[in-house]
């Protein structure tokens, strides 16, 4: 295969969890879908004239090729796109192709953008474990990989970076960004640890609201929980070792949410353990409920956040806040 792969190195596919995005409670065991299931997607296309157009990441006529205004380096791109076809054509079809024919695209046999005999098999089957590809050596990983790139499946963003802001369940993850965040990475985990030592000795009760926040099992922290236990667990949080074992995450949402104000942490904070104590519901309208009540609170956490803020609501505040603080204090 071209040399140039080598510059994919190694190419994961990877769930992205959330532990603040709800997700039917998958959330606090890093899941993305149930255990033991999966979910299907085949390639995208798009219907043009009758036609199907496919997203492969392997078609220089794409608009995306097009809207490139530096001259040079939409010749780089399609350039790489005829080596990736013609090495494709050679593998599959035994088809020999010069990439500087005029006439490269009349000569493809196989891989040709519309072809849906060959794209319309292409698919990918996701569940909560990683999935490693190998471009390199596999034909196939590489046509994954291309699509993937170039938007060719809807459930799959191109980084974490992308998943973060779309919430797209998983993520294209490649070991060189990895290794070239790696300092980064090291440098905000110690950020973190920075202020974990901070708020310990300055702010007990702050850390409390954020271990209460982020840890999965927030419920086992009350009012006699050692201070000790929750710095431990929050030290374990920020070094990949809890439930969630993507460094560079926990440490951003660590540093997050001590940055939030002392209101809001505690506040989530009840609305979390209410969640879990089944004072606050979820009922089958996709609305939250205050349970004794039957009172609308809102979709998701961050409409329960403002409703529980806004002063006309304060005595449906007081009484979660009740309730609450009771089993705290046990």
């Amino acid at each position: 295969m071209s040399t140039k792969l080598e510059n994919l190195g190694k190419v994961s596919i990877k769930p992205y969890t959330d532990p603040n995005q709800e997700n039917l409670g998958l959330e606090k065991y890093n899941y993305v879908v149930f255990p033991n299931t999966f979910q299907v997607e085949t390639l995208a296309a798009i219907e043009q004239n009758g036609k199907s157009r496919y997203l492969t990441g392997l078609n220089e006529f794409a608009p995306e090729v097009k809207q490139i205004t530096d001259v040079d380096k939409r010749k780089a791109v399609i350039s790489e796109i005829r080596e990736t076809v013609a090495m494709l054509e050679r593998e599959r079809a035994f088809n020999h192709l010069d990439v500087e024919d005029k006439d490269f695209w009349s000569k493809v046999e196989m891989f040709k953008p519309d072809n849906s005999e060959i794209w319309g098999k292409v698919f990918i089957k996701l569940g909560n474990d990683d999935i490693v590809l190998s471009p390199k050596d596999n034909l196939d990983h590489l046509i994954l990989v291309k699509a993937i790139e170039n938007g060719g499946f809807s459930l799959i963003a191109t980084s974490f970076e992308e998943a973060k802001r779309t919430k797209q369940k998983w993520y294209l993850d490649r070991q060189i960004e990895t290794m070239s965040t790696k300092i980064n990475v090291s440098k905000l985990r110690n950020k973190a640890l920075s202020i974990l030592q901070t708020i310990s000795e300055e702010e007990p009760r702050r850390l409390y609201y954020v271990a209460k926040n982020i840890d999965a099992h927030s419920h086992q922290y009350s009012n006699k929980t050692l201070q000790d236990v929750i710095y431990d667990n929050m030290d374990k949080y920020i070094n990949g070792l809890g439930y969630d074992n993507d460094k560079k995450r926990c440490a951003k949402t660590f540093i997050d949410y001590t940055e939030m104000s002392i209101e809001d942490l505690k506040i989530k904070s009840i609305i979390k353990d209410a969640s879990f104590y089944k004072y606050i519901t979820l009922k089958p309208d996709g609305m939250l409920y205050e349970t004794t009540q039957s009172v609308m609170l809102g979709r998701n956490v961050s409409d329960v956040l403002e409703f529980l803020k806004n002063p006309t609501n304060e005595d449906m505040l007081d009484l979660l806040m009740a309730k609450v603080e009771d089993v705290w204090s046990k």
